[in-house]
Protein backbone atom coordinates (compact mmCIF):
# COMPACT_ATOMS: atom_id res chain seq x y z
CA UNK A 1 0.00 0.00 0.00
CA UNK A 2 1.79 3.49 -0.97
CA UNK A 3 1.98 6.01 1.35
CA UNK A 4 0.26 9.39 1.07
CA UNK A 5 2.76 10.91 0.27
CA UNK A 6 3.47 8.43 -3.43
CA UNK A 7 -0.19 8.74 -4.00
CA UNK A 8 -0.05 12.63 -3.90
CA UNK A 9 3.27 13.77 -5.37
CA UNK A 10 3.87 16.86 -4.58
CA UNK A 11 3.63 19.60 -7.54
CA UNK A 12 6.41 21.18 -9.20
CA UNK A 13 8.30 23.69 -7.34
CA UNK A 14 7.77 22.09 -3.89
CA UNK A 15 10.49 22.91 -1.45
CA UNK A 16 12.54 19.88 -0.78
CA UNK A 17 12.29 20.24 2.79
CA UNK A 18 8.75 19.14 1.33
CA UNK A 19 10.36 15.88 0.29
CA UNK A 20 13.16 14.60 2.51
CA UNK A 21 12.48 16.30 5.50
CA UNK A 22 8.99 15.45 5.20
CA UNK A 23 10.32 11.58 5.34
CA UNK A 24 12.24 12.14 7.82
CA UNK A 25 9.92 13.85 10.51
CA UNK A 26 7.70 11.05 9.69
CA UNK A 27 9.93 8.98 11.83
CA UNK A 28 10.44 11.48 14.69
CA UNK A 29 8.06 10.46 16.45
CA UNK A 30 8.59 7.12 19.11
CA UNK A 31 11.24 5.55 21.35
CA UNK A 32 15.11 7.34 20.32
CA UNK A 33 16.61 3.73 20.81
CA UNK A 34 14.89 2.19 18.10
CA UNK A 35 16.03 0.69 15.44
CA UNK A 36 14.56 1.73 11.92
CA UNK A 37 15.15 -0.91 9.68
CA UNK A 38 15.98 -0.04 5.79
CA UNK A 39 12.78 -2.44 5.35
CA UNK A 40 10.24 -0.02 7.16
CA UNK A 41 12.17 3.18 5.92
CA UNK A 42 11.67 2.46 2.33
CA UNK A 43 8.23 0.92 2.78
CA UNK A 44 5.65 3.03 0.47
CA UNK A 45 8.11 4.45 -1.68
CA UNK A 46 8.32 3.54 -5.42
CA UNK A 47 10.23 5.96 -7.51
CA UNK A 48 12.25 7.74 -5.10
CA UNK A 49 12.89 4.28 -2.92
CA UNK A 50 16.60 4.62 -4.57
CA UNK A 51 17.36 8.07 -3.15
CA UNK A 52 16.00 7.17 0.10
CA UNK A 53 18.24 4.32 0.43
CA UNK A 54 21.30 6.04 -0.98
CA UNK A 55 20.62 8.62 1.90
CA UNK A 56 20.33 6.09 4.98
CA UNK A 57 23.71 4.62 3.39
CA UNK A 58 25.86 6.92 3.45
CA UNK A 59 25.10 8.50 7.17
CA UNK A 60 27.98 6.49 8.17
CA UNK A 61 30.37 8.77 5.78
CA UNK A 62 29.29 11.43 8.18
CA UNK A 63 31.36 9.96 11.47
CA UNK A 64 34.55 11.55 12.12
CA UNK A 65 36.83 8.29 12.50
CA UNK A 66 38.66 7.93 9.09
CA UNK A 67 37.74 4.28 7.40
CA UNK A 68 34.93 3.40 9.68
CA UNK A 69 32.23 4.99 7.93
CA UNK A 70 33.57 4.51 4.29
CA UNK A 71 34.03 0.58 5.49
CA UNK A 72 30.16 0.79 5.98
CA UNK A 73 28.21 2.88 4.02
CA UNK A 74 30.99 2.52 0.95
CA UNK A 75 29.72 -1.01 0.24
CA UNK A 76 26.11 0.17 0.61
CA UNK A 77 26.57 2.58 -2.07
CA UNK A 78 27.88 0.35 -4.25
CA UNK A 79 25.05 -2.20 -3.85
CA UNK A 80 22.73 0.71 -5.10
CA UNK A 81 24.44 1.55 -8.04
CA UNK A 82 24.49 -1.65 -9.19
CA UNK A 83 20.73 -2.15 -8.90
CA UNK A 84 20.74 0.74 -10.78
CA UNK A 85 23.15 -0.71 -13.54
CA UNK A 86 21.31 -3.60 -14.04
CA UNK A 87 17.80 -1.79 -14.40
CA UNK A 88 16.17 -2.78 -11.25
CA UNK A 89 13.04 -0.76 -10.56
CA UNK A 90 13.20 -0.66 -7.12
CA UNK A 91 15.71 -1.47 -4.64
CA UNK A 92 16.85 -5.19 -4.00
CA UNK A 93 17.99 -5.79 -0.32
CA UNK A 94 19.03 -9.10 1.41
CA UNK A 95 17.43 -9.79 4.37
CA UNK A 96 20.39 -9.25 6.88
CA UNK A 97 20.82 -5.59 5.59
CA UNK A 98 17.51 -5.36 5.29
CA UNK A 99 16.49 -5.82 8.98
CA UNK A 100 19.46 -3.66 10.10
CA UNK A 101 19.53 0.42 9.67
CA UNK A 102 19.85 3.39 12.05
CA UNK A 103 18.29 4.12 15.14
CA UNK A 104 15.86 6.92 15.18
CA UNK A 105 17.86 9.49 17.16
CA UNK A 106 20.21 9.24 14.58
CA UNK A 107 17.77 9.90 11.91
CA UNK A 108 16.81 13.22 14.35
CA UNK A 109 20.01 14.44 14.76
CA UNK A 110 21.15 14.08 11.28
CA UNK A 111 18.29 15.46 10.17
CA UNK A 112 18.44 18.85 12.48
CA UNK A 113 21.66 18.75 10.96
CA UNK A 114 21.03 19.48 7.39
CA UNK A 115 17.83 21.32 8.24
CA UNK A 116 19.15 24.80 7.72
CA UNK A 117 21.22 23.84 4.98
CA UNK A 118 18.27 22.21 3.00
CA UNK A 119 16.40 25.40 3.44
CA UNK A 120 18.65 27.13 1.75
CA UNK A 121 18.33 24.35 -1.35
CA UNK A 122 14.61 24.75 -0.98
CA UNK A 123 14.40 27.02 -4.49
CA UNK A 124 16.89 25.11 -6.53
CA UNK A 125 16.08 21.22 -5.83
CA UNK A 126 12.73 20.62 -7.37
CA UNK A 127 11.52 18.50 -10.35
CA UNK A 128 13.26 18.52 -13.34
CA UNK A 129 14.12 16.88 -16.60
CA UNK A 130 12.29 13.72 -15.73
CA UNK A 131 13.94 11.69 -18.84
CA UNK A 132 17.48 11.92 -16.57
CA UNK A 133 15.90 10.60 -13.52
CA UNK A 134 12.82 7.70 -15.20
CA UNK A 135 15.25 6.61 -18.31
CA UNK A 136 16.98 3.44 -17.93
CA UNK A 137 20.21 4.36 -19.93
CA UNK A 138 20.58 7.65 -17.71
CA UNK A 139 19.99 5.67 -14.40
CA UNK A 140 22.55 3.19 -15.55
CA UNK A 141 24.72 5.65 -15.72
CA UNK A 142 24.05 6.67 -12.33
CA UNK A 143 24.42 3.86 -10.90
CA UNK A 144 27.94 3.25 -12.50
CA UNK A 145 29.20 6.52 -10.96
CA UNK A 146 27.54 5.44 -7.63
CA UNK A 147 29.84 2.49 -7.68
CA UNK A 148 33.11 4.32 -8.66
CA UNK A 149 32.09 6.70 -5.99
CA UNK A 150 31.02 3.73 -3.33
CA UNK A 151 34.46 2.37 -4.02
CA UNK A 152 36.16 5.59 -2.96
CA UNK A 153 34.25 6.03 -0.65
CA UNK A 154 35.24 2.45 1.29
CA UNK A 155 38.78 2.85 0.62
CA UNK A 156 40.34 4.19 3.85
CA UNK A 157 41.43 7.55 2.35
CA UNK A 158 42.36 10.49 4.44
CA UNK A 159 40.44 13.07 4.99
CA UNK A 160 37.99 11.99 2.07
CA UNK A 161 35.15 10.93 3.88
CA UNK A 162 33.08 14.04 4.77
CA UNK A 163 33.82 15.28 0.19
CA UNK A 164 32.47 11.65 -1.01
CA UNK A 165 29.67 11.52 1.39
CA UNK A 166 28.86 15.43 0.62
CA UNK A 167 28.38 14.25 -3.02
CA UNK A 168 26.60 10.80 -2.89
CA UNK A 169 24.07 13.56 -0.64
CA UNK A 170 23.35 15.39 -3.62
CA UNK A 171 22.92 12.52 -5.77
CA UNK A 172 20.62 11.36 -3.12
CA UNK A 173 18.70 14.54 -2.95
CA UNK A 174 18.60 14.83 -7.21
CA UNK A 175 16.85 10.81 -6.53
CA UNK A 176 14.22 11.46 -4.27
CA UNK A 177 13.14 14.76 -5.70
CA UNK A 178 13.50 13.52 -9.18
CA UNK A 179 15.56 16.87 -9.77
CA UNK A 180 17.83 15.65 -13.18
CA UNK A 181 19.53 18.93 -13.49
CA UNK A 182 20.53 18.65 -10.37
CA UNK A 183 21.81 14.96 -11.14
CA UNK A 184 23.42 16.11 -14.88
CA UNK A 185 25.53 18.93 -12.98
CA UNK A 186 26.54 15.88 -10.38
CA UNK A 187 27.41 13.83 -13.31
CA UNK A 188 29.79 16.56 -14.66
CA UNK A 189 31.54 17.05 -11.58
CA UNK A 190 31.82 13.23 -10.57
CA UNK A 191 33.54 12.96 -14.20
CA UNK A 192 35.59 16.36 -13.65
CA UNK A 193 36.62 14.99 -10.01
CA UNK A 194 37.52 11.47 -11.00
CA UNK A 195 39.70 12.93 -14.05
CA UNK A 196 41.51 15.39 -11.97
CA UNK A 197 42.06 12.63 -9.19
CA UNK A 198 43.74 10.31 -12.01
CA UNK A 199 45.59 13.29 -12.91
CA UNK A 200 46.92 13.87 -9.33
CA UNK A 201 47.51 10.35 -8.84
CA UNK A 202 49.73 10.02 -12.01
CA UNK A 203 51.94 13.17 -11.37
CA UNK A 204 52.09 12.46 -7.26
CA UNK A 205 53.33 8.78 -8.83
CA UNK A 206 56.22 10.38 -11.29
CA UNK A 207 57.11 12.79 -8.26
CA UNK A 208 58.06 9.91 -6.00
CA UNK A 209 59.60 7.88 -8.74
CA UNK A 210 61.78 11.06 -9.73
CA UNK A 211 62.46 11.17 -5.49
CA UNK A 212 63.32 7.69 -5.14
CA UNK A 213 66.08 7.93 -8.13
CA UNK A 214 67.57 10.56 -6.75
CA UNK A 215 68.08 9.37 -3.24
CA UNK A 216 68.98 5.63 -4.51
CA UNK A 217 70.23 5.97 -8.18
CA UNK A 218 70.30 2.76 -10.38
Amino acid sequence: MNSPSERNPPPAGTPVGGGIMRRLQAFTEGDPDQLLSLDTLLTGLRRSAFGMFLFVSILPGFVPIPGVGGAVGGPLVILIGLQLLVGLARPWLPRFIGRRGPRRRTLVRFGDRIAPWLARLEHLVRPRLPLLVGNRLANAFTGLLLVVLGILLALPLPMTNYLFAGVLLFYALALIERDGALLLVLWVATLGGLLAMGLLSESLAELLAQAWQRLWPA
